[in-house]
Formats: C-alpha cells, structure tokens, sequence
C-alpha cells in the first residue's frame, strides 16, 4: 500500500508543477530591445519546401515534421512566438512566396551569391554529408583520388557538388542520372561501381530492400550547409535569430542531425522509446527526490534560525562585557597619553603611555600637579583653560609645548584638553603627543626643499608645479624653476603670475591643442603631455616637450609635477624624418601601382596569345584526329593525350591568369569579393559568410585591386594559421569610405608577439597606408581574430 501511494505521489507531480504555467515568453538570452520586437511581432510566417526528411506533411494528422520544421519551433520556443506555416512544393514556389511579402523566414536554405540579395542567412545548424555508397564487400574506405575511368561514379547532385568533384577529382568518370534511387539501381545492377548521395536521400532510401547490401564507403568532402533565412528587409529578425541558434546546443543540433539524417530502422526507434520511458520514470523520481529535499530543508531551516536567535543574545551579553574590558585596556595601551586632571589641576588618572612620555613609574603621576610637567602651567592660566574647555564654543582647546620629565630632559609635545563629567565629579581630560618626529620630519622637510630649489635651477629646462584646492577651482603656479630664463627669456617670478603663465607663451597656432590636452588633464585628475611651439621673450620660436604627472593628495588637493624640455632640434630631424617617409611610401604606392599593371597587361598577353595558340593547336590536333585516327590505333590514343594536354594548358592559363589580376575585377569589388569567398569555401571546406551593399559607387582600379589583394591576404592567413571552423566577410558604405571587416572564430594570437619579418601583416598595413586608409587588428588566442580596413572614396593622402 506504501509503495502504492508513493507512486500516485510521484505521478501527481507533474500535473501540480505544470498546471499554472505562465504563458509563452522570449528567453533572457535576448536584450530589452530583441525583446520589444518580439513583443511586438507574436507571429512569424514560415515557409518550408516539401521534401522528406527535410520537411513532410501528415495529411491525417495535419502535421508537418522534418529536421528544418524542428529546428523553426525549437527557435520560436526560445523567441516565444507563434509559428504559421506555409508549405510549397519547389523551391521556386518558396522564392516567389518571398517576393510576394508572404513570408519571414525559412529554414533548411544554402547560401549562393544570388541568395544573398534576398535573404539574411545565419549560422549553419546543419551539416549534410555527400558520401559514397558501394557494394557491401568489406574491403574499407576507397579514396576517390584513386579511382579511374574504369571506375564510374553516378549522382543525381546539384551543380555545385558536379562542379566540386569534376575541379577536385578530374579523373572520375561521372554519370549524371535523373533521381538519387536511379544512381543507387546503377550501382546495384553493377552499371556503376558507386554512387554519390546525401545523408537525407541515404536515409530515405536505404530501408528499401533492394539496396540492403549497399554500404557508405566514403565521403566525399563537401557537406551541404544548411541555414536558416530571413527576409533582408527585417534586420532586427535576423539579429534574434543568430543569438536563438547559438543558444541552442550542439549536442541537440547533433541530436536533430541523427534523428532525422541517418538511416532509421524499427529496432531502434523501439530501443529509443524504451530508453526515453525509463528517462522519464528516472525524471520523475528526481523531481520527487527534490521535493522531499526542500521540505527537509526548510525544516532545518527553522530550526537554524531560532538556534541562531539564542546564540545572538548570548553574544551580545558577552559582547557588553567584552566592550567595557576593551575600553579600559585601550585607554591603559593607548600610544596617546592621557590624563585625567581635576579643577585643582592634580592628576587623578594617567595611561601607561603619558608615565613612559614623562619617565615616571606606574602610578606616580597621580596626585602630582601639572606645575611639576609643565612649570608656566600657572593656576590662574589652568583656571582659564577649564573655562575654555568647559563652555567648548570655540573647540577643545589645544597648544604646543616642551614638557619637564623625571630625568630632568625636555619633551617637545602637542596638547589637547576635552572636558569630562563622570557621575558627581568633573575632569578635563588632557592628551598628550610626543611631536619629536614631527619636528625632526619638519626640518628635513625645509632641507628637502632648499635642495629641490638647488636642482631645480640646474635642470636644462623649467620645473614646475601646478596645484588645485577643490574639483571646480583653477589651477594655479605653485612653483616655477629658475631655468625659465635660459629657455624663454623670462623670470620664474614674472611666470608665477596668475595672468601670465605657460599658456601666455604657446604659439597663437597651437594654443587650441594645448588648451584641449591640458583641460582634459584638469578634468580628469591625470598625467599630461603635449607637446608644441612657444614664443621666448625675443619672439623666437622653440619646440617644446611637457610633461606633467598628477596626484591627488590627502586633504583633496590635486597637483600636477612635470617639466618642460627644448625639443627643438629633435622636433626639427623629426619632421626631416616624416617627409623622407612621405616620399618612400608615395615612392611605394608608384611602385605597387606599376606592379599592378604590369601584372594585368601580362594577364591580357598570357589570356589572348597563349589562348590564340592553344586554341590554333587544338584545331590543327582535331583535324590531325578527323584526317588520320583511323589509320592507326596508336595514333588516336596519342591524339586523345594530346587534347587533355591542351586541355590542361588551357586551365593552366586561365589560372596564371587569374592569379595575376582576377578578370572578376572588371565587375566591381563586390562580385571579387563574392568570388574569392566562394574559392575559399570550395578550397578549405569553412563556411564563409559575405555580405556585400548591392550598389556601390564608383571605386577607382587601385582601389578595388588593394581591397582584393587585402582580402586575399587575410583568407590566406586565415587558411594556413586560424583553425577557424566560419569566417564572415562583410563590406559596408559608411559615409565616405568604405569598411571591409574579415572576422574568424579560429584559435586567434596575440598581436604583440608578432614578430617584426611577419610580412604578411606589414604588406597589408602599407598596402593600406598607400590607399589612405587605416587598417586594425584585433585579437586574442582562443577568441578568434577580426581585420577591419577603412578606405575613403575619395582620394586623399594617407594618414599619418
């Protein structure tokens, strides 16, 4: 019977946790404003391509399932939206849908370049294998880098899986068919040695009993990328649903991918419904458990608190005892000393620090008057002195003096009188502190700064001292080194006026710069340096280096240490310096432009007269084959070598082409950087991210050939160094200049320890330079690396 109701206890549970549930609300992985659009935006319309197992429709139920239909609700669970659903059969149906503003968002979509100018595309969630399906015969993985003519391979792929695998592995011999199970037939019917498929239409397929004795062999290499697409004309949807995704984990994205991908069979869809029963049972029990443990804890709780109440009592009865002992022993080892004196100025009181200040034992200063410490301590000046102390309207009173002490030796101290009334009797209670290191810190103080002036006047520039009383006040010359005079001509005295100053000597053309750094320095307490041109008392004009260090002291006050320097010759080889690097970097530019062009002039001769001759020698070997192949069997193979080596050089030069000046630059710098992105997706299998404006002004061909070049460069760091699994290349028209940012969330480095031959860098950052712009680097190891390049439109010198 026990066992009975604990388990109609621990089925209730779940009906009493769950029977209020508030209603469906965004996550808190989103910020106030994700939020607010949420808010105000309850539905979204999703649209979904039917195809199985991406997307199907049970018309008993009404329902959809799929990979792309779970992973569309699991993102609006976490966002708290509703989804609408709108199925097509293409996906030119899904694409017309979108033009015609009926829905917001899509999932299951792989990014292209044509894409890019309807939708926003997130991160992938899904990762869609191609492999490679052969006979079940035991012999392992084949390598397609092996396989020949005599091995052929049918697909029903895409065009971008036949364009991969005929530019990777151009000696397979490929046979398109018209559908997935016709290619799986081929291989079955020994037509074809095997066949290249998906994931999805490998799970389709495979429980059909005619392919039983297919198994995967291999993977091709290069996985579909699936994504999830919003319209580009709702930003703020596209934000919510990158940080939806990221927030759903890998281990259920992995999990969506083994549900729904790989080939399914009844034995373990029984064997997962028999572990999710026993996981609910187990959840169950753990939500008992966890019930039982809070009622236990509150009870200990209680108990704590009323046990933690008796012990408090207890504590402050011992604390108001401890507190009286800890007074009398304060006062007893106080380093103060400290008597108490009555109307007649005998002691009545004395600490063990005013009996060691005054060389007396314990216990005789008591009863003793003050006239044997102190001899002026007369009765008619103590009798004025209680009064003082008594009416207290100015203050305690307080003086300096040289107390007597048993040894006959004078002890110079500071004395404070504070009047006291315990019970029926009245005391002043005098504190006594030896000042000896006071005055000896005093008089080192005077030696310290009689020195400072010595130094001050032998330093080859001007010492100065600023200092301000409070937040709002002006900051006035506390101090000005006599070396004023050799460096402007006049006198420190002349500068410590409070219209004259610094300021009255910097020239007319930087008194803007040098009142800005030296306002910022005042309103922010900090160091500062600035560095300009002042004007001597002849009219000359010198080069200047300040430097001024704040400190804020005790008492509030805040001042500013610094000295200013002749830097006239340094300035003068410093500017010589800066114009011989304006001409080597013009001299730089000229170059890198001639290269340039010489690169793209022997593109055009290497593209039309080798093309020219290749095309002639292709003609001359096909006439060759046309008149003379069949009379000899030799001949004919020799012609067939022949054209695939004319093939060859064929893409041989278009590739040195290519490298020389991409004809992609003719189309502007938004389609090169389309393209080069796609080369390096094909090339390492890292999904790379564009987004490029769809119209961009005119940009001049240095330009667009140093943003390609740049671009380049940093996929090729990205390529050898990163171990980046995404890269994101983005082009943005701020204004008047263009900002290109390429960013990995690869292993990243520091960039201080870059050494100084890491030509890489040093070539972008010229390359930059010469364009006029600016370029940044930011990154730290584990967190990935981000560029960001700034180029104007407009010409202009480059920055210095």
């Amino acid at each position: 019977m026990i066992h009975r109701w604990l388990f109609l206890l621990i089925l209730s549970l779940p009906t009493t946790l769950w029977a209020d549930q508030p209603p469906a609300a965004p996550a808190a992985i989103f910020d106030a404003a994700q939020q607010q659009w949420l808010a105000a935006n309850p539905v979204l319309r999703a649209g979904v391509v039917l195809q199985p197992p991406y997307a199907q429709l049970d018309r008993r139920l009404h329902r959809l399932t799929g990979a792309n239909v779970e992973i569309v609700n699991t993102l609006a669970a976490l966002m708290g939206v509703q989804v609408r659903w709108r199925t097509f059969q293409t996906p030119e149906e899904l694409e017309q849908a979108l033009l015609n503003d009926q829905i917001d968002l899509a999932a299951g979509l792989s990014q292209t370049p044509a894409g890019l100018r309807r939708w926003v595309f997130s991160d992938p969630f899904l990762r869609v294998s191609h492999l490679l399906v052969g006979e079940r015969d035991g012999s392992g993985t084949v390598d397609l880098e092996q396989l020949d003519e005599r091995l052929p391979v049918a697909l029903k792929g895409t065009d971008a899986v036949l364009d991969y695998l005929r530019s990777s592995y151009p000696k397979l011999k490929l046979e398109v068919t018209l559908s997935p199970r016709q290619a799986l037939q081929r291989v079955v019917n020994q037509q074809a040695s095997y066949a290249v498929l998906d994931e999805a239409q490998l799970g389709r397929l495979s429980r059909e009993p005619e392919f039983l004795g297919l198994a995967i062999v291999g993977d091709i290499g290069f996985p579909q990328l699936l994504r999830v697409a919003t319209r580009r004309d709702l930003p703020e949807l596209s934000t919510i649903i990158d940080v939806a995704l990221r927030s759903v984990s890998a281990r259920d994205l992995d999990d969506l991918h083994n549900r729904w991908l790989p080939p399914s069979y009844l034995e373990q869809e029984s064997s997962a419904s028999f572990w999710r029963g026993i996981s609910l049972l187990l959840g169950l029990l753990l939500m008992f458990a966890v019930v039982l443990a809070l009622w236990l804890r509150r009870q200990r709780d209680t108990l704590e608190f009323r046990l933690l109440a008796a012990r408090h009592e207890v504590e402050l009865r011992e604390i108001a005892r401890d507190a009286l002992r800890l007074s009398q022993f304060s006062i007893d080892n106080s380093t103060v000393g400290i008597l108490w004196v009555n109307w007649d100025s005998h002691v009545r009181y004395a600490n063990h620090a005013a009996e060691a200040m005054l060389g007396c034992h314990s216990g005789g200063l008591v009863d003793r008057p003050l006239r044997d410490f102190e001899p002026d301590m007369s009765m008619d000046r103590w009798l004025n002195l209680w009064r003082l102390a008594r009416k207290g309207d100015e203050g305690p009173p307080s003086f300096e003096t040289e107390c007597l002490r048993a040894d006959g030796s004078r002890l110079p101290v500071d004395v404070s009188l504070s009047f006291l009334q315990y019970r029926d009797t009245e005391y002043l209670v005098v504190f006594i502190t030896d000042v000896t290191e006071r005055r000896r810190a005093l008089a080192a103080l005077q030696e310290s700064e009689a020195r400072l002036q010595g130094i001050a006047s032998n330093v080859p520039g001007v010492v100065f001292r600023l200092e301000r009383a409070r937040p709002g006040d002006p900051a006035l010359f506390a101090f000005i080194g006599e070396g004023s005079e050799s460096l402007v001509g006049y006198r420190a005295s002349t500068l410590l006026a409070p219209d004259h100053g610094l300021r009255s000597l910097v020239h007319p053309d930087d008194k803007a710069d040098y009142h800005r750094v030296q306002d910022q320095a005042f309103d922010s307490d900090s160091d500062w340096h600035w560095q300009g041109r002042m004007l001597t008392q002849s009219g000359e004009s010198r080069w200047v280096d300040i430097k001024a260090m704040a400190r804020r002291l005790a008492d509030g006050r805040v001042i500013w240490d610094g000295v200013v320097w002749d830097i006239s010759d340094n300035k003068r080889n410093e500017l010589a310096l800066a114009e011989s690097q304006v001409r080597l970097r013009d001299l730089s530019a000229h170059l890198e432009s001639v290269r340039e062009e010489e690169k793209a002039r022997i593109a055009r001769e290497v593209h039309d007269e080798l093309g020219q001759v290749l095309t002639v020698l292709k003609l001359e070997t096909s006439m060759c084959e046309l008149g003379f192949a069949n009379l000899d069997p030799g001949l004919r193979e020799r012609l067939d070598n022949m054209k695939k080596l004319i093939a060859n050089l064929f893409q041989l030069v278009r590739d040195v082409a290519t490298a020389l000046r991409p004809p992609i630059l003719d189309a502007g710098i938004a389609s090169a950087i389309e393209w080069q992105a796609r080369r390096f997706e094909a090339r390492t299998q890292i999904p790379c991210l564009v987004d490029v404006p769809e119209h961009l002004p005119p940009l001049s061909d240095a330009k667009a050939t140093g943003l390609f070049r740049i671009l380049q460069e940093a996929l090729t760091n990205v390529m050898r160094h990163a171990e980046a699994h995404t890269v994101t290349v983005r082009l943005e028209l701020l204004g008047d200049s263009l900002h290109l940012s390429i960013s990995d969330d690869g292993r990243g480095f520091d960039p201080a320890s870059v050494r100084a031959d890491s030509f890489g860098l040093v070539g972008m950052r010229e390359r930059v330079l010469m364009l006029g712009g600016q370029l940044s680097l930011d990154s730290r190891p584990g967190e990935g690396t981000l560029l960001r390049v700034r180029v104007p439109l407009s010409e202009c010198a480059p920055d210095e």
